[in-house]
């Protein structure tokens, strides 16, 4: 029951080429999706997303429901409507504030209990509301209710987390209703090979239209994430969407698509974007440095976006040591428009069999990439 159809179009080494269409339209993938928690890509409007070859983008469910509520939401016809983005949307289910707002919730077996942390009112978190709520914001594709930890965890921990997240996916199932929202289901397992492959067992088997792998990109090493990234997509249906949750550096995406993964989300781009982090196909820089007052380039010379043909990196940096904020809107659509390309340009060397080539020059172009603990 659903309207999410995946094709597998081309395979390069490990990598994929898909299509991915959902009720509000196609999806190419690879493909990185932009973070709009609040029902906004910070900085960016729903015109300057098109621009950048934005394809789809992501909400948080935590979030709307806190600020401004399901309610006015539906009132105003959904949330594609609400917030004038006529592209598909995907929205995380509140798992994610189950690891980052450890300390503002109660956990059993039925859900989750959360106390704001705009004002301290308590929220209940169910598998059935949660996918009953992104139903009525009328998203394309709905993520179950999962348990992520942060990494390191004992065991015990990892295993109660998988424990909870099959069973709140088999929930989840049971209360969708809508054939015009896709529900994924989430992988996790932390670090452990057994539980990792506990959990995806047992989550293909409730046969989902996709699949997200959950729990990485909290606290491990890169290696770390790599390996269990890769591990865990090969246990996952060839058939079927697999989305890797929260990487967005040009290092981690060009991983990610080599261990057979289609979709990512991050806000690592548009939160560079406001500190005066730039991204370019030769690594990062911060723009504030004395060296770019002067530098009269683009922020990318191989860059052919808007901001790239049009301003020059001192430019930039005035507007930043000016605290204008034009400069952090400006360097936030820069690098959506940038991983986007880099989206676009792995397809294109997926369909042409020459992945290998691509990833390879890319990775060894790259230098100033924050490490493995930024």
């Amino acid at each position: 029951m659903t309207h999410a159809r995946f094709t597998l179009d081309a395979k390069s080494g490990g990598a994929r080429r898909g299509s991915l269409h959902l009720d509000h339209g196609p999806v190419q993938t690879p493909a990185f999706m932009p973070v709009g928690t609040a029902a906004t890509v910070k900085g960016l409007t729903p015109r300057d997303l098109v621009e950048a070859h934005t394809q789809i983008v992501l909400a948080n469910t935590y979030h709307l429901w806190l600020r401004p509520g399901g309610e006015l939401i539906a009132k105003a016809g959904g949330l594609h409507r609400f917030m004038h983005w006529d592209g598909p949307i995907l929205t995380d289910s509140g798992g994610f504030q189950v690891f980052s707002l450890q300390e503002r919730r109660t956990l059993d077996d039925d859900g989750v209990t959360f106390r704001s942390h705009l004002d301290g009112s308590t929220h209940r978190f169910t598998p059935e509301n949660v996918i009953a709520f992104q139903e009525a914001l009328g998203v394309d594709v709905a993520m179950v209710l999962d348990v992520c930890v942060k990494l390191p965890a004992s065991r015990p921990e990892v295993a109660e987390s998988v424990r909870l997240t099959t069973a709140w996916a088999r929930r989840s199932l049971d209360a969708w209703s809508a054939s015009s929202t896709a529900v994924f289901a989430i992988v996790q397992g932390g670090l452990d090979d057994e539980l990792r492959e506990r959990s995806a067992r047992e989550l293909v088997d409730m046969n989902f239209p996709g699949y997200a792998i959950g729990g990485l990109s909290v606290g491990e090493s890169r290696e770390e994430m790599e390996r269990t990234a890769r591990r865990t997509a090969a246990l996952l249906p060839a058939e079927k969407p697999r989305y890797l949750m929260g990487v967005g550096t040009v290092r981690d995406l060009l991983t990610a698509i080599d261990c057979g993964i289609d979709m990512f989300d991050c806000v690592y781009p548009t939160r560079c974007g406001r500190n005066g982090r730039a991204m370019t196909r030769s690594g990062e820089f911060a723009i504030r440095n004395a060296a770019y007052t002067t530098d009269l380039e683009p922020v990318d010379a191989t860059c052919d976006c808007y901001v790239c043909t049009t301003f020059t990196r001192a430019y930039l940096a005035h507007l930043f040591r000016s605290n204008e904020m034009l400069g952090p809107r400006l360097l936030s659509y820069h690098n959506v428009y940038l991983l986007n390309a880099l989206m676009r340009d792995a397809r294109a060397a997926i369909e042409a069999g020459a992945w290998a080539g691509f990833r390879d020059a890319v990775l060894t172009g790259l230098r100033g990439e924050p490490s493995d603990e930024t």
